[in-house]
């Protein structure tokens, strides 16, 4: 081996032990157990113990069936538990780390084909010491699975574009990757929205492949039918169960003869932006009561000083009506409409544009502290000067992450979407950016701002920040691509 071989190897173990160490902080002093954590928890508990996929409920702890959580993040749990140890979650946050640093590695990979060794070093340290990434792994979530399978898809593309296009290992694990990405999380059909017809562009990128078209593009066809396999059984219980066509999860994640807070969100969305409204006032609906303190005065606004102090009678008394209870019932989730609507009505171009433009705004550059012990108003100085300082410092580098990402993206672009080794990876561009485009779009059309809903950007900024590192000339040596 080497000199160079062996500097590159060193230097990527130190990256990748440093990551470790990481990871191993965030899950001893940082673990998070709640939420969606609980839900995905007891849903693989029950169906190794009952062989049913649901919840228990009720004094006698009976167990009730659901679609609301797709099963991929449940399947992963459950061999974690019969592994490791029935609701061993500290197992679980020990292989989400490695899952974790196996993207650091993809990310890295990826940048080292198309930009060479040095910038798939900075990518590998870069990916590694991230601390947004590595903190999600203290808390039994899909992120880091799902961070996994971004980077999978993308790496798994290039390998499969260099190997010939055709039927090689790549396309099925390119296809896997996908699969797994969508039964995780359904908003990842995005993904596979974005990969895909990508590779169908590049299957018939020449004219000799189009002149063949049905012969290239059937490569990439049953890479997609690998997508929608795994939804056939999934979609069939659902079916047998509750009588439903459900290939994903419905919008709000109830289940069939639930209610939807379709008016509540309705409201909400005439107002809401950032997280902590979220965590105040959209998770406790339907169970928890709303403080009328924690509205901004935004939620109350109507103009004039006269429609403001009316408006904010009638949302005080609404909101109050509801805490009589805490359960959502049709008659003030309708009031709830009906109140959007006026607000709607008042202010469209607000509600279509100006609000959803900002809540992913807040998604992408707020500090990254919600799984820490932060306060929601982390920006009061004067009540909380060391979390505000530490708050500052997390958008900082946030910032600077998403910069160097899309510096790298100009970078790539000006040379032409080729690697060091003048291999054209236009395609394969184009669905990275798709992926982060689409994404962004979806993320207009949600209720509620969470920030770890722009986590999924990051592998691909990673790759697109080795850029910034590629050489201005084509590698000499087998050296340059660190033997990947």
């Amino acid at each position: 081996m080497s000199k160079v071989r062996r500097r590159f190897w060193f230097s990527a173990g130190a990256a990748l032990t440093a990551g470790l160490l990481l990871r191993l902080w965030f899950i001893v002093h940082l673990p998070v157990f709640s939420g969606d954590s609980l839900i995905y928890g007891g849903i693989a508990k029950n169906w190794l113990q009952h062989g049913v996929y649901g919840f228990s409920s009720g004094a006698d702890a009976s167990i009730t069936p659901t679609l609301i959580r797709l099963p991929g993040y449940p399947i992963f749990l459950a061999a974690c538990f019969r592994l490791f140890g029935m609701e061993h979650y500290r197992a679980v946050m020990n292989v989400q780390a490695a899952f974790d640093l196996l993207t650091c590695w993809l990310a890295s990979a990826l940048a080292c084909r198309l930009f060479g060794s040095r910038a798939a070093l900075f990518v590998l340290w870069l990916a590694a010491l991230c601390p947004f990434t590595a903190n999600y792994v203290a808390s039994p979530l899909t992120e880091p699975l799902v961070l996994t399978t971004i980077a999978l898809a993308f790496y798994g593309f290039a390998r499969w574009q260099d190997a010939g296009l055709g039927y090689n290992r790549w396309l099925w694990i390119v296809g896997a990757a996908l699969a797994w990405s969508v039964m995780l999380r359904p908003e990842q059909g995005l993904l596979a929205a974005a990969v895909l017809p990508a590779m169908l562009w590049r299957a018939l990128a020449t004219r000799e492949r189009r002149a063949q078209p049905i012969r290239s593009a059937f490569p990439v066809l049953a890479a997609a039918l690998c997508v929608v396999l795994p939804l056939v059984p999934w979609t069939a219980r659902n079916w047998r169960t509750f009588g439903v066509i459900q290939p994903l999860v419905p919008r709000y994640a109830n289940d069939p003869g639930e209610a939807a807070p379709i008016g509540f969100g309705r409201w909400y969305r005439t107002w809401a932006i950032e997280f902590a409204s979220t965590e105040e006032v959209y998770w406790n609906y339907d169970g928890e009561p709303i403080a009328p303190g924690d509205l901004p005065a935004r939620a109350f606004d109507a103009g004039s000083p006269a429609a403001t102090a009316s408006l904010h009678d009638r949302t005080a008394a609404l909101v109050d009506d509801y805490n009589q209870n805490t359960s959502l019932n049709a008659d003030v989730d309708g009031r709830f409409s009906a109140l959007a609507g006026e607000r709607i009505h008042a202010h469209p171009v607000l509600y279509y544009v100006g609000l959803p433009v900002a809540r992913l705004v807040d998604m992408a550059l707020r500090p990254r502290v919600e799984m820490m012990d932060i306060a929601l108003d982390w920006w009061n100085w004067s009540d909380h000067p060391g979390q505000t300082a530490f708050a500052a410092s997390y958008a900082a580098l946030n910032l600077a992450y998403l910069v160097a990402g899309v510096a790298g993206f100009v970078v790539w672009r000006r040379r032409g979407w080729r690697s060091v080794a003048a291999v054209p990876y236009r395609e394969l561009a184009f669905a990275m950016a798709a992926g982060v485009l689409l994404r962004c779009a979806l993320l207009l059309t949600i209720d509620n701002s969470e920030p770890r809903y722009t986590l999924e950007f990051f592998p691909i900024l990673l790759v697109w920040s080795g850029a910034l590192f590629a050489p201005r000339t084509p590698p000499t040596s087998a050296g340059e691509h660190g033997g990947r």
